[in-house]
C-alpha cells in the first residue's frame, strides 16, 4: 500500500496512509528505487533502517481546560455553572489517522429559564388572545415547580403591511377590519412588535396582554418567521440572559411565509439576519427585505442558544413537524383552537427539551471528518448517534468523538471547531494542528555533493534541479537505454510505464491527464479510476487511491455512499427503526411485514400496533397509562385522534383494536394510515361498560339455578321411572291374558271333580245329627 504510491518525499509518504513510515537513512534501499523508503515500520526495520532514521508521526490529544460538571444551576455561582466537560482541548492530527476523545454533558437542576411568548395577532387568533390574558400568573406558578428563576416576555406579529400580503387601500390603513361585519374594529397591520422585555414581574405580562388587540392581513400565511428572527437576534432589546435557557414560544393558527415569498411584493433583497427594531420596538425592515429562510433561522437560533417551540393547531402539525427536521433545537406541540391548553403545552415542551441532549458542531473544517457515538442512560454505545433522549434532569450522558484529518491545509493555517449541546451556552472548543511535516526536512542540504551538486538532499533522497533525474541526479532528461527501459516495466511483457508514461533514466515519468493524476513507480495508479455514485467519484465522501476509494470517517462501501450515521434511524420512542427494521446507510430498512415510514414507525398490521397506539389513547383521552406519568405523551403521541359516539368497523384499511380498562370496561378504536402519511386513530368517546350485578343477586341466582336444575332432574327421573313401570305393567297384563287363553283351549286339561262324604251324629236341641266330609 505504501510502496505503490507516488511518494518521492517524506511528506508525500505520510499522506498515503497513516500506517506508512519513511526511512531517512542515506544508504537505505540502494537499487530499490525511491518509493522503497515508504513502507510499514516493521518492513523498514527488517530491511535495515535504523529506528532513529524512521519518520512516523502520530496523532495526539491534550486537554487544556477540564472543570468538573455542576449539579445545580441556582445560587450565586450561576455564571460558573458547567454542563459540559472538558471545555477546551487541542488535537494534533496526522492525515488519515483516526483519533478519539470523550466528553460528558449534564443538564443541571434548577437552571434559570427565559421564556418569550410570540403570538400571532391576526384576526383568526382573537379567541386565543382572550384566553391568555391571565397566562402570566398561571404560567409562572407552573414553571416555579421546575425552576426558581423564571422570566417572561411577550411579542406579537401579523404580516408585512404591503400588497399582496395586507390590505393597502387608504380606508384600511388605520382599521384593516373596516367593513368586516363580524369584527369591525382592529389595529393597523404590523410585521413584528416587541411588547414586553423578559421580566420576573409576571403581573406586567398580564397587563400588557390585556391591552392588545388583533389586526388583519389579506392572505392566509403570516409573517411569523420575520418575528422569530428579530426575537432571536435582538438580544439586548428582548433581554436574553447568557446564563439561562432560552425558550421562544411561537403561537399561530396558520402557515408562515418563507424566503422568496417577498418577491410577490417586489422585495428582492434577502434578509441580512440583523436586528431592525426602531424606537417603537417594531420591525422597521418589514417592507424592505424578504422573509428569512429556514437555514438563516436555524443558524440564528442556534447562535443565540434558543429553543423554538411551535405551538400550532392540529391541522398544521405535519407542516411544522417538517420544519423541526430542518431547524435544530425545535419542537412542535398541538395548540387547541382557543389556546386553552397553552400552559400544559409549554410545560410539556420544556420537559421534552430538558429530557434530551443533542450535540451540534460549529465552524467545522472541510478537511476534518467527525463521527459520534452516544452512551445514554442504558450504558450501551450507539454508533453514529449524537443525541440522547428520555433523560431526567441531573442525568449525565457521554459521547465519544472520532476525528480524522483528510489532508493538510496550507502551512500556517490554524484550524478549530466547537462542539456544543443544542440550546446550551456551554461548549467544547477544539484547536487543531496537523502532523504534515517530517523532522528530517529541517536539515535539508541544498546543492549537496550527494546529489551531484545539482540537487537538494533531504530525508535521504535527492530532489534534483529541473532537467536532471536519478537517485543522485546523475542523469539528464531524454537519456535512454535498454537498461533504463527494463527498469520501467512492472513485469516482463508489460508495457513500459503501463502505457501511461515515458521511461527516462530508469524512472517513469507519467503523462498528465485531464481526468486527474497518474502516478506510481510504473504509472500504474491514478486518482480517477474509482467507483462512482450518481456520477460523483467515491460519492464525494472519500479519496480515490490507485483504483480504490479510501472513505472518510463516517462512510463505508466500495464507493463510500453508505453513511454509518444512525441518528436519522432513531424513532420518536428512542428505538432504532422502531424495533421493526435495521439501519443501513443511514436509512431504515423495515423487516417487519407491513411496516413503513422513515423509521418504520407506521405498521397497522404489526402485532404490536394496537398495543403502542393504546398508550396514546390512554394518555391523550383519559390522562392515564404509562405515558401520562413521565410527561412524554405530547412528544410520542402526535397522531390525529378522532372521537365518535359509534365506532364504524367496516373500513378495510383500518385495524380494529380493543382493550380492557382498569374498571373492566372495553375501549374500542381503529388505527389507519392516511394517504398523506399521517396516522389516524378513531376512538369511542367513552369505554363501553355494562352495569355490574349486586352480590346478593348473584348468590340468589346461583342458588335458584341449582334448585331449578335439581327439580328438573327429579322430574326427569320420575318421568323415566313412570314410563318404565307402565311398560312393565303392560307387559305383565299381556302375559297374564295370554296364560288364561292357554288354559281354556288345552285338550289335556280336565275339570276337577269334588266328592263329599258326610257322617253326622250329634244331638242338638233334643235331635240327633250325622256329620260328613267332602273329598276331592
Amino acid at each position: 500500500m505504501c510502496m505503490s504510491g507516488s511518494a518521492t518525499s517524506c511528506e508525500e509518504c505520510l499522506l498515503i496512509h497513516p500506517s506508512c513510515a519513511w526511512c531517512a537513512q542515506e544508504d537505505f534501499g540502494r537499487g530499490r528505487g525511491l518509493t522503497s523508503r515508504c513502507d510499514f515500520i516493521q518492513n523498514l526495520q527488517r530491511r535495515g533502517c535504523g529506528a532513529q532514521f524512521i519518520e512516523y508521526p502520530t496523532s495526539s490529544i491534550s486537554v487544556l481546560k477540564n472543570m468538573p460538571l455542576s449539579s445545580t444551576g441556582s445560587g450565586l455561582a450561576q455564571f460558573d455553572v458547567v454542563q459540559i466537560m472538558p471545555q477546551k482541548i487541542s488535537l494534533s492530527l496526522r492525515p488519515g489517522e483516526q483519533t478519539s476523545f470523550g466528553l460528558q454533558v449534564r443538564q443541571v437542576e434548577d437552571y434559570p429559564v427565559d421564556l418569550y411568548y410570540l403570538m400571532d395577532l391576526s384576526l383568526s387568533m382573537k379567541d386565543d388572545l382572550d384566553t391568555i390574558r391571565n397566562l402570566g400568573t398561571k404560567l409562572a406558578h407552573e414553571m416555579g415547580k421546575l425552576t426558581s428563576n423564571f422570566r417572561l416576555g411577550f411579542g406579537s406579529f401579523v404580516d408585512k403591511n404591503m400588497s399582496p400580503f395586507s390590505y393597502t387601500a387608504p380606508k384600511y390603513q388605520e382599521n384593516p377590519c373596516s367593513g368586516y361585519k363580524l369584527f369591525p374594529n382592529c389595529v393597523p397591520t404590523f410585521g413584528f412588535r416587541h411588547i414586553l422585555p423578559l421580566t420576573d414581574k409576571v403581573d406586567r405580562f398580564n397587563e400588557e396582554v390585556q391591552k392588545q388587540m388583533v389586526s388583519r392581513n389579506r392572505d392566509a400565511p403570516e409573517g411569523g418567521f420575520d418575528a422569530i428572527l428579530q426575537a432571536a437576534v435582538c438580544k439586548t432589546e428582548i433581554g436574553w440572559r447568557k446564563e439561562a435557557y432560552h425558550l421562544l414560544v411561537f403561537a399561530t393558527d396558520d402557515v408562515p411565509h418563507l424566503a422568496l415569498d417577498g418577491r410577490l411584493g417586489g422585495l428582492v433583497e434577502p434578509h441580512d439576519g440583523q436586528c431592525h427594531l426602531n424606537d417603537r420596538n417594531e420591525y422597521s425592515a418589514s417592507t424592505e427585505m424578504d422573509y428569512p429562510s429556514l437555514a438563516l433561522l436555524g443558524e440564528k437560533l442556534a447562535e443565540n442558544n434558543i429553543f423554538l417551540i411551535f405551538a400550532v393547531t392540529k391541522r398544521l402539525y405535519v407542516i411544522y413537524k417538517n420544519f423541526t427536521a430542518l431547524i435544530p433545537g425545535t419542537t412542535v406541540e398541538i395548540l387547541d383552537q382557543d389556546s386553552k391548553n397553552v400552559i400544559q403545552l409549554i410545560i410539556a415542551a420544556y420537559n421534552n427539551i430538558r429530557s434530551k441532549v443533542e450535540l451540534s458542531v460549529w465552524d467545522h473544517p472541510e478537511d476534518i471528518s467527525l463521527s459520534f457515538t452516544a452512551t445514554c442512560q442504558d450504558g450501551k454505545p450507539l454508533p453514529g448517534l449524537r443525541k440522547c433522549a428520555d433523560l431526567k434532569i441531573g442525568d449525565t450522558v457521554s459521547f465519544n468523538v472520532t476525528v480524522e484529518a483528510r489532508g493538510c491545509p496550507p502551512r500556517g493555517t490554524d484550524q478549530s471547531f466547537t462542539i456544543k449541546p443544542v440550546g446550551f451556552k456551554d461548549r467544547l472548543e477544539v484547536a487543531v494542528d496537523y502532523q504534515c511535516d517530517c523532522g528530517c526536512s529541517q536539515t535539508a542540504q541544498t546543492n549537496s555533493s550527494i546529489c551531484s551538486s545539482i540537487g537538494t538532499y533531504k530525508c535521504g533522497t535527492c530532489h534534483c534541479e529541473p532537467g536532471y533525474l536519478g537517485a543522485r541526479c546523475e542523469c539528464q532528461e531524454g537519456e535512454a537505454s535498454s537498461m533504463y527501459q527494463s527498469a520501467c516495466r512492472e513485469a516482463e511483457g508489460k508495457q513500459i510505464c503501463s502505457g501511461r508514461g515515458e521511461c527516462s533514466c530508469n524512472q517513469c515519468r507519467c503523462f498528465e491527464s485531464d481526468f486527474g493524476k497518474i502516478y506510481g513507480s510504473f504509472c500504474e495508479c491514478d486518482d480517477f479510476s474509482c467507483p462512482r455514485h450518481k456520477g460523483i467519484l467515491c460519492s464525494g465522501h472519500g479519496e480515490c487511491h490507485c483504483g480504490e476509494c479510501k472513505c472518510h470517517a463516517g462512510y463505508v462501501g466500495d464507493n463510500c455512499n453508505c453513511s454509518t450515521e444512525t441518528s436519522s434511524c432513531i424513532s420518536d420512542d428512542g428505538k432504532m427503526c422502531s424495533g421493526r427494521g435495521n439501519c443501513v446507510c443511514g436509512r431504515c430498512q423495515c423487516t417487519e411485514p407491513g411496516a413503513f415510514g422513515d423509521t418504520c414507525e407506521k405498521c397497522p398490521t404489526c402485532p404490536d400496533a394496537c398495543g403502542t397506539k393504546r398508550e396514546c389513547i390512554e394518555c391523550r383521552l383519559f390522562d392515564s397509562g404509562r405515558l401520562a406519568d413521565n410527561q412524554t405523551c405530547q412528544r410520542l403521541c402526535k397522531d390525529e385522534i378522532i372521537t365518535v359516539e359509534n365506532l364504524k368497523t367496516d373500513d378495510p384499511g383500518a385495524v380494529l383494536c380493543l382493550y380492557k380498562t382498569d374498571n373492566d370496561c372495553v375501549m374500542k378504536f381503529t388505527y389507519s394510515e392516511h394517504a398523506s402519511g399521517q396516522s389516524i386513530l378513531t376512538a369511542l368517546k367513552e369505554p363501553e361498560c355494562g352495569g355490574g350485578p349486586e352480590a346478593m343477586t348473584v348468590l340468589l341466582a346461583v342458588v335458584g339455578s341449582i334448585l331449578l336444575v335439581g327439580v328438573v332432574l327429579l322430574a326427569v327421573w320420575k318421568l323415566v321411572i313412570t314410563i318404565h313401570d307402565r311398560r312393565e305393567f303392560a307387559r305383565f297384563q299381556s302375559a297374564r291374558s295370554r296364560a288364561r287363553y292357554e288354559m281354556a283351549s288345552n285338550p289335556l286339561y280336565k275339570q276337577p271333580v269334588s266328592t263329599h262324604f258326610v257322617e253326622t251324629d250329634f244331638n242338638m236341641y233334643g235331635k240327633s245329627y250325622n256329620g260328613g266330609w267332602t273329598v276331592d
